[in-house]
């Protein structure tokens, strides 16, 4: 049996996704502090307690892209989540790190929104 797959995906990619408004999924893995001081636009920010309401409202057929501090602990969340029935999973490399580097007018702040 193999184990559910996902993709990885880079910054550069994701950002020509967002702006040509391909329908994704984005949820934020990080700590609350760290994703109010700082997330993606349109994403979720997903802890254990979030997981249920993330389940029963995405689409399993939106590419779901799931992104960490670093694109470590993504990869092991994608996975999980491509076990979920989720079709098109992907781990954001570089994470956070990376995107606010390369796109720092591209950051939102505030309290996390969806779930």
């Amino acid at each position: 049996m193999t184990s559910p797959q996902f993709q990885h995906l880079d910054v550069a990619t994701l950002a020509d996704w967002l702006e040509s408004a391909q329908p994704l999924t984005l949820v934020d893995i990080r700590d609350p502090a760290s994703f109010t001081a700082g997330h993606l636009p349109e994403s979720r920010h997903l802890d254990n307690d979030g997981v249920p309401a993330l389940l029963a409202e995405a689409d399993r057929r939106t590419p779901l892209v799931v992104v960490c501090y670093h694109g470590n602990s993504s990869q092991q969340a994608a996975a999980w989540l491509a076990g979920q029935g989720f079709e098109a999973v992907y781990s954001l490399d570089g994470g956070f790190s990376d995107w606010s580097a390369r796109y720092p007018e591209r950051v939102a702040e505030g309290a996390p929104g969806g779930g």
